[in-house]
């Protein structure tokens, strides 16, 4: 999984504790971390669901003003036939 270096820092400081992905095959699972260019994340759950269900809360917790902007970012990204929330925490420096 990629991610940009602006939501790492935001993963980092506190700001972004969910992410969403959308795609055919998922590449992290519970309890596992993943190595980035600022450090260690670790991913706390891995949750199938359908983008219609996000909440303003979670896209808060994404990073999104709310879920019309949410949508918007949804919009730009790739298909795939799977839609994950994912909870992430920083866990260790790079």
């Amino acid at each position: 999984m990629l991610l940009k270096l602006a939501l790492l820092e935001d993963i980092k400081a506190g700001k972004v504790d969910v992410i969403f992905r959308r795609w055919n095959r998922p590449t992290v699972k519970s309890g596992g971390t993943l190595k980035t260019k600022l450090g260690l994340l670790s991913i706390k759950s891995v949750v199938d669901m359908s983008a219609d269900e996000v909440t303003d809360a979670d896209a808060k917790r994404a990073g999104f003003k709310d879920v019309a902007d949410f949508r918007k970012w949804l919009d730009t990204m790739k298909g795939g036939s799977l839609f994950q929330r994912i909870e992430v925490g920083f866990a260790d420096e790079a």
